[in-house]
């Protein structure tokens, strides 16, 4: 069994012992102790440690401003957060804590339990194992040329998300997602080459690529029986193009389709130029019979006021509200709040992001409309997703 260093900060002497304790009848800790952040923080550039536990509420130094000194430390163990106060303050302060990319091991309500100190250890092993797992080496910036040759020869492909209704379990729809199939560095996530996309300028080829690959998909569907609405990510600022809308729509009556098959996901990773281009775009796209929906709700700059004066159709509800939502009833409420006001206002209401059986339950019992996320299942090519409408209909 691993032994890991443990250094908990705690300013009372009863919680000393019984924490030592706790750790101690868990068994496989080594554990220091401390009576403020400041004393934390000079012992950890003394000392390795594997995990920092801090109670939130401290004397001279309090648990958040500890978390933006451990951020400041060239190599910050794990860190885990205690406090006697609100759930909701735990899990804010875990926020702050992620944000400033600490690892987050466990938010725990006192008193601290053998089961938590438990459950420390297993996310302890897990950061370990990711610690093992070769790293891929550093990429150069890719050149227009060789992005341009991915998307023209059909390296970067639209790969197919299901999204299963929560009313009877059917796929009733799908996310075209992107994905490199590299020739030499395998698949490849959004994440590993999209901001070089973008810096090439390439979002128009991109959308025009996503855009026909899906089309082609829902033909195929469409002669085994399945007419399956896709959603397409739409980087926002492509709106200021006063040509947009029609370009997209030729594309689809090329391929003999309908628009209301097609929804389009405005990103808020960006924005208009004009707020004017925005919602001329927004509505010129539902003028046409396409869907629109807002993306990521609930995280960032979305706001009530554009999900009321834009004509969307459909509400992605963002992964932040859904993961934890079992456990958490500040996100549970907030959840029947969204898909609530989604009913209200006619939306198709979509979770993103679920992982458990019991998320899944939270969001049938506040009435959510669909789901989808890895739980349900991952991205996947269209080949293998028709192999998923043939199962989900057998």
């Amino acid at each position: 069994m691993t032994v890991y260093r443990v250094l908990i900060v705690e300013d009372h002497p009863f919680q000393h012992q019984y924490l030592s304790n706790v750790f101690q009848a868990a068994g496989g800790f080594e554990v220091d102790l401390a009576w403020d952040g400041a004393s934390a923080i000079q012992r950890l550039t003394q000392k390795r440690y594997d995990l920092l536990l801090s109670d939130l509420m401290m004397p001279q130094m309090d648990g958040v401003q500890l978390i933006q000194q451990l951020a400041q430390l060239p190599s910050a163990p794990a860190l885990a957060l205690m406090t006697v106060a609100s759930r909701r303050m735990l899990v804010g302060s875990g926020q702050v804590a992620k944000n400033l990319g600490l690892r987050v091991a466990g938010l725990i309500s006192k008193p601290v339990s053998t089961l938590d100190v438990r459950a420390l250890r297993e996310s302890l092993d897990q950061i370990a194992a990711q610690a093992r797992t070769p790293r891929e080496p550093p990429r150069g910036c890719r050149s227009r040329d060789t992005l341009l040759r991915g998307l023209d020869n059909g390296e970067i492909q639209a790969w197919f998300q299901p999204k299963k209704s929560l009313h009877n379990g059917r796929i009733v729809a799908a996310e075209a997602l992107v994905r490199w199939v590299h020739p030499d560095e395998g698949l490849l996530l959004p994440s590993a080459f999209l901001d070089e996309l973008e810096g090439a300028e390439l979002e128009n080829q991109l959308l025009t690529s996503m855009l026909g690959q899906t089309l082609a998909a829902q033909a195929r569907w469409a002669q085994l029986g399945y007419r399956l609405p896709v959603s397409i990510n739409l980087p926002t600022h492509l709106l200021d193009q006063d040509d947009l809308v029609d370009r997209l729509l030729q594309q689809v009556r090329a391929y003999q389709a309908e628009p209301r098959q097609i929804t389009f996901e405005l990103m808020e990773n960006s924005t208009t130029q004009l707020s004017s281009n925005y919602f001329a775009g927004a509505c010129r796209l539902r003028l046409m019979g396409f869907g629109l929906a807002q993306d990521d709700f609930g995280k960032g700059y979305s706001s009530y006021f554009n999900l009321v004066s834009t004509p969307f159709t459909e509400l992605k509800i963002d992964r932040s509200l859904v993961h934890g939502c079992a456990n958490n009833d500040g996100l549970a409420s907030a959840l029947l709040s969204i898909a609530e006001l989604g009913r209200k206002l006619g939306l198709v209401t979509v979770a993103e992001g679920a992982q458990t059986q019991e998320e899944l339950a939270v969001l049938r019992r506040v009435r959510c409309d669909q789901v989808q996320g890895f739980l349900i299942s991952q991205a996947v090519p269209p080949d293998k997703f028709t192999t998923l409408l043939l199962e989900d209909g057998s």
